[in-house]
This record gives C-alpha cells, sequence and structure tokens, in this order.
C-alpha cells in the first residue's frame, strides 16, 4: 500500500527537509537492463490472481479480526482485553491491506472482490477502495515516483529526525479523521458551497504528500466513489449515533477505535520503511525507483505480520506492479536463482524491520550509511 494504507491525514513535512540535500538515487541510476529483462521473464505465468486465494485470505481474515474484536469489546479482564485487541489489529490490518491489490488488479479476474471487500473491510473501517483507486497508481507512474506529483512519497531521509515521530504518530488521529470525514464533511459537503471540492482534492485519497490534491473522478470511477463514500457515511453517522444513544456501549467503541488506530498505526510503520525516502524531487530511472524501495524476504518471520498481502516483497512490487501478491514470494526466489551474487535486485532487500527504521534515522541526522 504505496505503498499501500497511508494515514489520511498528512503532515506538511516536505517544508522540513534541509534545502542543501541532494537526491542519493534519482536519475544518476542508470536502468539495469538485465534486471528489468529477467524480471519480466521469471514473471510470464505469475500474473493472474487466484480467486481462492484471495477471497480465502480475506475472509479467513476478517472473521477472525471481528471475532477478536468482539472478544476485545466484550472481555471482562484486561489481558483478555489487550491480547484479543492485539490479534484482531493484525488481522483486520491483514484483510485492509487488499486495498493496495484492488488498486492492481482486473476486477474481472476476481469477480465481486471488490464490493465484497467494501462490503466486509472498506466501509465498517471507513476506507472505502476509492481512497486508493486512482491514487495509488500514479505512485507507479514513471515520471512521478519521488517527484512531488507522487500521492505516496516524501523525502523522510532528508528531513529534520523529529519528522519521523510526528509521521508514525499522526497516525494515531485516523480514526477520528475518518469520522470526521465521512460523518460530519461528506453530509455537510451536500450543502456548504465549495466544500465538495476541497473533499475530493484533499481527503479522498490515503496519501502521505500534503502537496498533493487528487482530481474528481469521472465515469465509472466516479459512480464507484459516490456509492462507496454514502455508504461510509451512512455507516458512521449510524455508528456515532448508536454510540451516542448506548445501543454500542462506550466501552466497546473505544475498542473498535483503539483497534482502528492500531491499524493505522502499524501501517505507519510499514509505510516508514517501505522505501528509503532519499529522493528530493527528480523524476527517477526504474532500477533507481527500485533501489529505493525495500524487500525483507525470508528467512524474516516478523515482516508476515507487518508487511502482509506481499508488502514484504515492496521492491519487487515495483518492477512487477501486476503480480498478485500470492505469487511475489515466487518471483523473488525465481529472480534470486538466476541473479548473480553482485546483482542490483539483492540490494534491495534488508534483514528486519529494526535496521531499516535505524537508517532511516541516522539519514536524518546526516549520518550516511
Amino acid at each position: 500500500m504505496g505503498t499501500a494504507m497511508n494515514s489520511s491525514l498528512a503532515l506538511n513535512l516536505r517544508d522540513t527537509a534541509a534545502p542543501a540535500a541532494a537526491s542519493r538515487t534519482g536519475s544518476r541510476v542508470a536502468d539495469d537492463k538485465a534486471l528489468l529483462r529477467a524480471a519480466a521473464e521469471v514473471a510470464r505465468d505469475l500474473h493472474r490472481p487466484n480467486p481462492a486465494i484471495f477471497w480465502g485470505d480475506l475472509t479467513v481474515s476478517a472473521v477472525l479480526g471481528y471475532g477478536a474484536l468482539f472478544v476485545a469489546a466484550t472481555a471482562s479482564s484486561t489481558g483478555l482485553m489487550i491480547a484479543a485487541g492485539v490479534v484482531s489489529m493484525l488481522a483486520l490490518y491483514r484483510a485492509a491491506m487488499f486495498i493496495h491489490e484492488i488498486s492492481h488488479m482486473k476486477h474481472s479476474a476476481v469477480p465481486g472482490f471488490r464490493l465484497g471487500w467494501n462490503l466486509l473491510v472498506g466501509v465498517p473501517l471507513m476506507v472505502p477502495s476509492f481512497m486508493y483507486e486512482g491514487v495509488h497508481n500514479l505512485h507507479h507512474a514513471r515520471t512521478r515516483y519521488g517527484t512531488v506529483d507522487d500521492p505516496e512519497y516524501l523525502p523522510l531521509a532528508l528531513m529534520k529526525p523529529y519528522t519521523l515521530p510526528l509521521f508514525v504518530l499522526v497516525a494515531l488521529l485516523a480514526p477520528v479523521g475518518l469520522l470526521l470525514r465521512y460523518a460530519v464533511l461528506t453530509p455537510l459537503s451536500l450543502v456548504v458551497p465549495g466544500l465538495r471540492k476541497v473533499l475530493i482534492e484533499r481527503y479522498s485519497g490515503l496519501v502521505i504528500n500534503p502537496a498533493f490534491r487528487r482530481r474528481a473522478p469521472e465515469g465509472e470511477a466516479r459512480t464507484h466513489m459516490l456509492i462507496q463514500e454514502a455508504s461510509t457515511s451512512v455507516w458512521a453517522i449510524a455508528l456515532l449515533t448508536m454510540a451516542a444513544t448506548g445501543i454500542i456501549p462506550l466501552h466497546a467503541f473505544a475498542v473498535f477505535l483503539v483497534v482502528v488506530a492500531g491499524i493505522t498505526l502499524i501501517n505507519q510503520v510499514r509505510t516508514l520503511v517501505a522505501h528509503l525516502w532519499e529522493n528530493e524531487g527528480e523524476a527517477m530511472t526504474v532500477t533507481a525507483q527500485y533501489l529505493d524501495s525495500v524487500n525483507v524476504p525470508p528467512p524474516a518471520m516478523l515482516p508476515a505480520l507487518w508487511a502482509p498481502v506481499g508488502l514484504r516483497y515492496h521492491a519487487l512490487h515495483h518492477l512487477l506492479p501486476s503480480v498478485p501478491y500470492h505469487n511475489l514470494g515466487a518471483a523473488h526466489r525465481r529472480l534470486s536463482s538466476v541473479l548473480e551474487a553482485n546483482s542490483l535486485y539483492h540490494k534491495a532487500s534488508y534483514a528486519g524491520l529494526p535496521g531499516l527504521v535505524g537508517r532511516l534515522a541516522a539519514s536524518t541526522m546526516g549520518v550516511r550509511r
């Protein structure tokens, strides 16, 4: 998700970048044609999504997530509430990350999946798929990646050290921001002149670049947006009404908000290490984009939790954006076996989360690695 589900509340962090800092990747890295050719070759039979895997994975994740949420909301002990809450957060986080697959897939390949996902996850968690569709694909555009026109990029490695904790902690405000967006601003936008335009441009995309302005969807995309937006608005208003009238106990409502905040927090941490964030604005070659992105392949096990649904192969995804998540592991193994040890392909692989966070923190403090 980029990157995948990013916070809908963006900080104006671009202004904090060191003005004299230069890009460490950018267009100076020429395309490695052998790497690009090898990636295309090994993935020839890997582009078709498997509907059984998509539906099975989503269904199990959603059932586990909502079941654990119910246990957390009704638990009689703090320990059980916390344990169930963590399970719910991780399971619903995995379910939510399918928004990334939806933004890339041909919907005819897995019929009904977008509708099913929105009913199971998108609307209940207030992140309907229109907030990523038509936005995330711009992050993959050859001339947009890493530039001011990329909705999912900030040169975090070139910014001040304090921007990193701010970038992560702002995600905790997401549940409040989403309720405000759908329960208050959506209905108001129907009667307040000018608000609708602002809502679409600035608050209808899961982005991290505060300078990005979304264009209003047209045609079928507009129809899907209006249906999803109206459904989410009705749900948000109903949720607040049920909490205010006691139909849903305030404790249970608070547990729901904490779980949603946890989902956005862990995703923001994942976003923090999805790229190296070392480009300061110029267009980049495909190879440079790959090297600015991150793979965390096996044998590491924890990425399956904090970078689920194929996001542990984020750099590889930038080489092969149409390969579904369940085939990225096979693509990685094939490439690793056919490319030499000194291939640039291996330079985008990292051991785990702590080292990546440490590298980024060191970069913000001017320590080169």
